[in-house]
């Protein structure tokens, strides 16, 4: 992970890893001998994402936290864009765009759909919570209090929206940075069908942790379910594509529905495959 700088700062690496046994460990010692880089390798033994955030917190060092995924690679200046972009504006972090990147040519449903598609907003522009993703981040390190843990363990999905929207709700500003480019793996697995509604549902029953999930939200989810039920034979006329976005929607507003009637629709902690 080689990074421009032009001498204006340094970095080192942190990775957390999310499994009790250590199964990341020999990778990450591989990769440290092979760089002049600092890397610092942890364990999170819990399975929880927003868990394995806060142990990357913990460990990390310096006046900016940078995130990045496991399953995304950045451009060379990808660091440098961002620390001039928080630099210029005196924000408190800067966002840039996540790009879907395929190993191997998907499905033409797939490639026609907006799975992944992440949207590019223009540099400078301010960041709404429901929007703000952990993908590709530089924030100051003062954003996190000493001690406090940032992402809440309850959330299965979308603990980092819930950081943004709590931060913003506490004055911080975040804005976009265009230039600064991060692309996202997207493998074979993530284009099953089932992988997809899977997370559709885990991320509804997450959604009802948020204060947006109002009575509003949940008459509009009440409405949705039947209303795409009924428009699923169209969409499917109309294309793969269409239909799986629809069907995808659908179980976004059913996982919400499901979790506040007390059923846990996805038994795991995260969607692996």
């Amino acid at each position: 992970m080689s990074q421009e700088t032009e001498g204006r700062f340094t970095y080192s690496i942190v990775v957390a890893d999310n499994d009790h046994e250590r199964s990341a460990e020999p990778v990450v010692r591989e990769f440290a001998l092979g760089t002049t880089l600092e890397v610092r390798y942890c364990v999170e033994p819990h399975r929880n994402i927003a868990m394995a955030r806060n142990k990357t917190v913990e460990n990390a060092k310096g006046d900016f936290l940078a995130f990045i995924d496991d399953d995304e690679f950045p451009a060379t200046d990808w660091l440098l864009i961002l620390q001039k972009t928080c630099g210029e504006y005196g924000v408190d972090g800067a966002l840039g765009p996540v790009l879907r990147y395929f190993d191997e040519a998907p499905p033409k449903w797939m490639e026609k759909s907006r799975f992944y598609k992440r949207p590019i907003n223009p540099t400078g522009s301010r960041v709404h919570w429901p929007e703000a993703r952990t993908g590709n981040v530089l924030l100051k390190k003062n954003v996190v209090a000493d001690g406090e843990q940032p992402f809440r363990p309850e959330f299965r999905a979308g603990e980092d929206q819930d950081f943004f929207r709590r931060k913003i709700e506490q004055g911080k500003v975040f804005i976009w940075s265009a230039e600064a480019v991060v692309y996202e793996v997207v493998p074979a697995v993530r284009w099953k069908r089932t992988y997809l509604l899977r997370k559709a549902l885990l991320r509804g029953a997450s959604a009802r942790l948020q204060p947006s999930c109002d009575n509003w939200s949940i008459a509009r989810s009440l409405v949705a379910v039947p209303v795409y039920a009924f428009a699923l034979p169209v969409a499917f006329v109309l294309g793969q594509h269409r239909f799986m976005m629809l069907l995808v929607k659908l179980c976004d507003h059913l996982g919400k529905l499901l979790a506040l009637m007390g059923v846990n629709p996805v038994k795991e902690q995260y969607i692996t495959e």
